[in-house]
This record gives C-alpha cells, sequence and structure tokens, in this order.
C-alpha cells in the first residue's frame, strides 16, 4: 500500500520515527541501522515501507534500503518470525551479514539475536538459504566473507578459502552450504564445495 514516504523527519526514538509527509506524521518502526541512517529531526528523509496487518494493528515499518525492507519481508516468510523478530534480527545483523550466514548455514550467528533460539535459527536457515539472492552476496564483497570466518565456523573459513581461490562469494558460500549438510570439518568442506563447482 505505502512504498516509501519522502518528509521530514519530526521524532526519534529507540525503535521509531515519526516522518511529516505534508502535515501528516507516519509513524514507522524501524531497525537499528534505520535508525542510525536516519538524519537529525528537522531534516528530510526517504524511508521504504512495509505495512503489516495484524488482527489488532497496523503497523508500518520503515527501512533505509529496498534490501533491508525485502530482507524483512523474507524473514517474516519463515514460520514463527513475527514482525518484531524480524526487526530485531535486522537490528543485530546488517542485511550483508545475514544473507551470508543463511547462505552458508551458519545458525550460530543467529542465536546471538535476543530471542532467536537454536530452533528459529536453523530453522531460519533452512527456510531462506536458497531465497538469498546471489547478486547481493556478491555485491558484499570478500570484506562481507570475512567477517563471516572471524566470527567462528568452518563454513566461514571454507568461504574465505575458495573465494581466495577466486570464485564469486555467493557462489562460493551456496558450493558451502550444501558441503555442509554432509561434514562439518573444514578441508572436507572445501573439497566437497570445489567438487560439487566443478560438477
Amino acid at each position: 500500500m505505502y512504498a516509501h514516504l519522502n518528509g521530514i523527519v519530526a521524532e526519534k526514538s529507540a525503535d521509531s520515527i515519526v516522518v511529516d509527509c505534508g502535515g501528516v506524521g507516519y509513524l514507522l518502526y524501524v531497525s537499528a541501522a534505520t535508525l542510525s541512517y536516519a538524519p537529525a529531526v528537522g531534516e528530510r528523509m526517504k524511508c521504504y515501507t512495509r505495512l503489516n496487518v495484524r488482527e489488532d494493528a497496523l503497523e508500518l515499518f520503515g527501512f533505509y534500503s529496498k534490501e533491508e525492507r525485502s530482507m524483512f519481508e523474507r524473514l517474516l516468510s519463515v514460520g514463527g518470525i513475527g514482525s518484531r523478530t524480524a526487526i530485531q534480527i535486522l537490528s543485530s545483523l546488517s542485511v550483508k551479514d545475514l544473507s551470508i550466514a543463511l547462505v552458508a548455514g551458519d545458525a550460530n550467528i543467529l542465536t546471538r539475536v535476543p530471542g532467536v533460539g537454536k530452533k528459529t535459527a536453523q530453522r531460519l536457515v533452512l527456510e531462506l538459504r536458497d531465497k538469498i539472492d546471489n547478486d547481493a552476496l556478491i555485491a558484499s564483497g570478500a570484506e562481507g566473507i570475512a567477517q563471516v570466518a572471524s566470527s567462528g565456523g568452518a563454513a566461514g573459513e571454507a568461504i574465505e578459502a575458495l573465494v581466495s581461490l577466486g570464485y564469486q562469494p555467493g557462489e562460493a558460500a551456496r558450493a558451502v552450504s550444501l558441503a555442509s549438510e554432509k561434514t562439518d570439518e573444514l578441508s572436507e568442506l572445501i573439497r566437497l564445495a570445489l567438487k560439487g563447482m566443478d560438477a
């Protein structure tokens, strides 16, 4: 219903902003990332939006980019993930880091998000890892891959190794994701991933 709003930031709080568009103030619930992108009160901002309809309320969510909004919508498609949990995930992880973690099958990173347990994290990985755009991962570059690797886990290290060999981040992440279903040992992950890409 609302694709985006372009107006003056009238208010800012810990988890929301109010954008004044032609004298009408729209309350937008936002992630920590969007809040950090929002300019000071009194300045103009364009914010992408998503209207969430519940039985007892209409909630408008705001995003600094179309990519963040798309990720929010993907998170909502997973059973048991509500709008507040989705915003919490986006407040804890950047879209780039979340995308790489999902495709790499690294549920441990997701369990660091308040309110996300091990089973929920595994469900997120299972349902979303094949829905992440390859182009988005490639655009994130090796820096994002290095961040996954530094967080621990053989999957992240395997992806970093494949990227250093010249493979694209998205291609490497998908291959390691498939290989991780058979093993979690680093050298075997790399071997199986390479075999899968060369097939």
